[in-house]
């Protein structure tokens, strides 16, 4: 094996900074398509306000994230369980 390793397609700089600028453009886009109002009228009052699906989809990552951490302390077994 040779000592300079060709990366892989998500590993290299240029694809990682290529998918960050479609990243920020996917925000950008979501974020203008918010200005204009929605043609159906909002079942509830505050999800009319601006940007409240953009808030909904982070907090329902977090918490995601947050009970999948507060999982792993239970489902975590030692290391040297399967060697046993």
């Amino acid at each position: 094996m040779s000592k300079k390793m060709e990366l892989d397609y998500l590993e290299r700089p240029e694809t990682i900074r290529k998918l960050w600028i479609l990243l920020y453009a996917a925000c950008a886009v979501l974020v203008i398509l918010d200005f204009f109002p929605p043609h159906r009228h909002p079942h509830f009052g505050f999800d009319g306000l601006f940007g409240f699906y953009s808030l909904l989809g982070f907090i329902s990552c977090a918490v995601l994230i947050l009970f999948s951490k507060l999982i792993g302390l239970f489902l975590k077994v030692e290391e040297d369980y399967y060697d046993r």
